[in-house]
């Protein structure tokens, strides 16, 4: 089809090729500048993404880009996050990497409808998932970075000499292999056995009337959990809405019966046990992941 076969019969075909060109419509940012939005713009463009992401069916293209845009936007939330770890021996890389997983596991999580902010929901996942990674590959005792390469090493050698020898090298053996000095095999070896110790919780010998190593010589603190809880449960209760906060402070601080805190809000008493087994769920399902 031509332009004179759309144009009007009384116009000229020259009055049409100069036409002011239509604006193409808007593209959305690169996912290389994303990490370049400031942070108010971050969280308004995050709010229309979650409602729009809500509204996809998972596994299809336009969810895979959606839920990528919103990890890219909010990577400074686990660089944030990360920070608070710079004193470890671990490479910053690799905080950010298992922060990042935080991070996605937020995001799938999040739900939009809720009256707060995504960050204030997703720093807690995040911190719990890097606290994760140190308490799961970290160094029971901590050692010098040297030390914790020369364990690789001697490992490595260990078990080449083992298979060649048909028994367990001795560090004289190791040394000679690796040609080493023997008294630092020796350092090494008993460094390497701060990567893991035994768990206070351990049974003893057969012979030990009195149990664990934790049986016979730790304390119990009564209330120690209470207080755990109660410290993981702050950020959480202050996440909620205002309203669910003060359902919540008027039934476990005022101890009022659902029946009075119903009176006080001009709702039913039925209304007030609904908001109460959702909170109790939604802050119970929070601990849980966090844990």
């Amino acid at each position: 089809m031509t332009v004179q076969d759309v144009a009007p019969t009384t116009a000229p075909a020259d009055r049409i090729t100069r036409e002011a060109p239509v604006a193409p419509a808007p593209v959305p940012p690169r996912a290389e500048n994303l990490r370049e939005v400031a942070p108010a713009d971050a969280r308004a463009l995050s709010k229309n993404l979650f409602l729009r992401l809500r509204d996809l069916e998972e596994g299809t293209r336009e969810y895979s880009y959606v839920r990528g845009t919103l990890i890219e936007l909010n990577l400074a939330l686990v660089k944030f996050a990360a920070r608070r770890f710079s004193h470890r021996s671990e490479p910053m890389d690799d905080i950010i990497q298992v922060g990042t997983v935080g991070l996605i596991k937020a995001i799938d999580r999040f739900d939009p409808t809720l009256d707060y902010e995504f960050s204030t929901f997703a720093l807690p996942t995040i911190t719990g998932e890097i606290k994760r990674f140190f308490r799961d590959t970290s160094w029971m005792v901590h050692v010098p970075r040297r030390m914790q390469e020369l364990r690789l090493t001697l490992a490595k050698a260990g078990d080449d000499l083992q298979q060649a020898l048909d028994r367990a090298p001795t560090p004289r053996e190791i040394a000679q292999h690796l040609s080493m000095d023997e008294q630092d095999v020796i350092e090494g070896l008993k460094a390497a056995e701060a990567y893991s110790t035994h768990s206070l919780d351990m049974p003893g010998d057969e012979e030990d009337a009195e149990g664990s190593i934790a049986a016979r010589f730790a304390v119990e603190e009564k209330g120690f959990e209470a207080v755990l809880d109660l410290e993981s449960l702050k950020p959480l209760v202050a996440a909620l809405p205002e309203r669910e906060r003060a359902i919540l402070s008027m039934r476990f601080g005022a101890e009022m019966t659902q029946s009075q805190i119903g009176e006080r809000l001009g709702v039913s008493q039925m209304h007030v046990s609904r908001i109460l087994n959702r909170t109790l769920s939604r802050l119970r399902e929070a601990l849980l992941t966090e844990q």
